[in-house]
């Protein structure tokens, strides 16, 4: 593995490796990717939000990604990768920049292919593939399955009879397999329902820190293929998540709840049990689902940041908008009679 400071690239190698239209030297070298606003010499950076086009003429960097639109300003500075998408590429020009510096997130001594790190916990019949990682200090227990290339990084639980696909990347502290919050009221007393089912997880998943996913009571709770959870996020009993859906951090989604594919709900929202949101919805950060979505879009449940008196204010006026319907129904029959 090359040390940080000195590992450089080519611009000939990175289009060899992922394509795009270089206008420039191929000879040039980059020595890392950095933002627009901050690239020297030497380095690439990306522009792919108009809104910051500003920045364009002045950055000395070495290469810039830019759209097609954006072409001739950034012929006028100096080297160009011309592709259809610039964060696209950037994203994956990370990938392969990791790949070529040896790098993996678990122990970056160890290089790639298959691994099991010493401090982890394996039970013997688990079944992980030869090509998985298993990092520092990771527990998995019976009968779970870790699907060919998928990472679990460092201090990661998988439960009994869980199930990992493959190429997941699984960050430092997930606990997936955990018992699903279920409890029978005995008078004044709680009754543990064990929690029987496991969790599903498919393909290309990644799971960001500290997020847990609890098993199903009877079924099990699954996650499928593409799905991305950020950090801190609670997945509940028997909640199926839909392929490519993408929640951010802090999100909390209650047991039995149904999100769809291709949604993305932003971050500390939560979503209420045993509701169906549809594919193809997009909250916004903070909202709060309390009934099913039927409908593809955008939905935003947030009450207003304001000052706390006036938000006291309009809370209390909020609390009366039921009379104030009737009062104004009432004045409608009055007027139409």
């Amino acid at each position: 593995m090359g040390d940080p400071a000195v590992f450089s690239l080519r611009l000939g190698a990175i289009i060899q490796a992922i394509g795009g239209e270089l206008i420039g030297d191929p000879e040039t070298v980059i020595e890392a990717i950095a933002p627009l606003d901050r690239a020297q010499a030497r380095q690439i950076c990306f522009l792919s939000n108009p809104r910051y086009a500003a920045a364009l003429p002045a950055c000395p960097a070495a290469c810039v990604i830019v759209a097609p639109p954006m072409r001739d300003a950034a012929l006028a500075r100096g080297a160009t990768i011309v592709v259809p998408d610039p964060y696209l590429y950037y994203a994956k020009l990370t990938q392969f920049w990791r790949r070529q510096h040896g790098l993996w997130r678990g122990d970056e001594s160890v290089g790639t292919g298959g691994w099991v790190h010493p401090s982890a916990v394996v039970h013997p019949e688990a079944q992980v593939h030869p090509s998985a990682r298993i990092g520092p200090l990771c527990v998995v227990e019976r009968g779970a399955r870790v699907g060919a290339n998928s990472e679990l990084t460092s201090r990661v639980s998988l439960g009994y009879d869980c199930v990992l696909g493959e190429r997941c990347i699984v960050h430092p502290g997930v606990v997936i397999g955990a018992d699903g919050f279920g409890f029978a009221k005995d008078g004044e007393r709680w009754e543990k329902i064990e929690q029987l089912g496991a969790v599903w997880i498919g393909n290309d998943v990644e799971i960001g820190a500290n997020t847990c996913v609890d098993r199903g009571a009877l079924s099990d709770t699954v996650i499928e293929d593409g799905v991305k959870l950020d950090n801190l996020i609670q997945i509940g009993h028997n909640v199926r998540i839909g392929r490519n859906t993408a929640i951010a951090g802090s999100v909390a989604v209650a047991g039995s709840a149904t999100i769809g594919a291709n949604c993305t709900v932003g971050g500390g929202s939560l979503v209420s049990g045993h509701l169906t949101i549809v594919d193809g919805v997009h909250l916004s950060g903070c909202s709060c689902v309390s009934k099913s979505i039927t409908k593809p879009g955008v939905y935003t449940g947030v009450f207003p940041l304001d000052e706390h008196g006036d938000w006291e204010r309009n809370a209390a006026t909020l609390r009366q908008l039921h009379r104030l319907r009737e009062r104004i129904r009432l004045l409608e029959r009055e007027r139409q009679a």
